[in-house]
């Protein structure tokens, strides 16, 4: 679980269970007291940041109707899950402080959902950087309706969440509140049967697929969408780049160190690496800190992601003055540019008949 590693052992967080004795027997006030101190002044923030941009990215797409382009859906299943994941939050703040105070059964929700939006945002994320290849890319390829495209994005959006859920059966059958010395965490609890291998093979699997995978698929999309649009008008291509860039260097720089740590501890693992007292209290502190700027990135989502969006603001502006509705579902296609062409018919033709073709406007 999140908490596990701030006040017990070294690496329960990672594998449910110490590994060796020797980490058993280290103290670990020095950790607590930086979880005590770091954590919930880190937390509380990110919190009230990002529940406040992710509420209103749902509001709107629930009010003016955005939901009905394939985009649009993964944008309002990703600021859904980033909402959720941000929601445990004050749960762990309040752990790191004074221990978990809620019992196994709050145990096993808080853990399992925070586990289960966090990777289910990475894949999200993927989605959305394959729809704009889809969209840009390919355009001239489109053949299927408007209305099987959305079907798909909802099956997509369907099998995203199973995956999810999948990564993370462990946290959901194994999650429960426990004493750690002085003090009682939520964290998984394997039974001793399960062999610390089989730990350590769950958590790769999960940086493998929640991350990599992801990171993989974002950067081939958007190099090959960097490609289209240096084909387009030059007075478009350098905001497009900027973006682009933006967004890859913001999932890099957030989730980029949290994952690495989990993949060269279950590395480890494999190996059969001991730890002393002095190296668990870097690798716990470590882990804190890098946990909590991988959270940054639900927060930073809806201004990356949506904000930058010309009709978004617009229809930001109208929920604010209780305006109507809007009426158009294309707004996300305004993110890197001012607008691509309304529909992926016209964006066709001007790529297809023209030398130097329509600026192209990535989501």
């Amino acid at each position: 679980s999140l908490d596990d590693y701030r006040t017990g052992s070294v690496v329960p967080s990672l594998y449910g269970s110490p590994v060796n004795d020797t980490e058993q027997a280290c103290d670990r006030r020095q950790v607590r007291q930086f979880a005590r101190a770091f954590l919930p002044a880190v937390y509380w923030p990110i919190f009230c940041v990002g529940a406040v941009g992710n509420t209103l990215v749902v509001l709107l797409c629930c009010k003016y109707r955005f939901r009905r382009s394939t985009t649009n859906w993964y944008l309002l299943h990703l600021a859904i899950a980033d909402l959720l994941l941000l929601l445990t939050l004050p749960f762990w703040a309040q752990a790191a402080s004074n221990g978990w105070i809620f019992k196994n059964f709050m145990c096993k929700v808080i853990n399992s959902m925070y586990k289960i939006n966090f990777y289910s945002c990475s894949l999200f994320l993927t989605c959305i950087s394959f729809d704009r290849y889809i969209t840009i890319v390919q355009a001239t390829k489109i053949k299927a309706s408007k209305q099987r495209r959305l079907l798909r994005s909802k099956l997509v959006c369907l099998a995203v969440w199973l995956m999810s859920i999948s990564l993370c059966i462990p946290e959901i059958v194994y999650s429960r509140s426990t004493g750690a010395g002085d003090v009682t965490v939520c964290r998984i609890t394997y039974p001793p049967n399960v062999s610390v291998i089989f730990r350590a093979t769950v958590l790769a699997l999960k940086v493998t697929v929640g991350f990599f995978l992801a990171l993989f698929v974002m950067v081939a999309c958007y190099a090959l969408i960097i490609k289209t649009v240096l084909q387009a008008r030059r007075s478009h291509r350098q905001k497009s780049l900027k973006i682009i860039a933006v967004i890859l260097t913001a999932f890099l720089l957030s989730q980029l160190p949290y994952n690495t740590v989990l993949l060269v501890k279950a590395i480890t693992t494999y190996g059969g690496g001991h730890y002393s007292c002095q190296a668990a209290d870097r690798l716990d502190i470590g882990l804190q800190v890098t946990q909590s700027i991988a959270f940054l990135h639900s927060c930073l989502n809806p201004f990356l992601y949506v904000f930058a969006g010309e009709r978004f603001r617009t229809a930001l502006g109208r929920l604010g003055r209780g305006g109507g509705r809007e009426r158009s579902s294309d707004w996300p296609l305004a993110l890197l540019g001012r607008r691509w062409p309304r529909s992926s018919l016209t964006l066709s033709t001007h790529l297809a008949s023209s030398v130097t073709p329509a600026p192209c406007q990535v989501l």
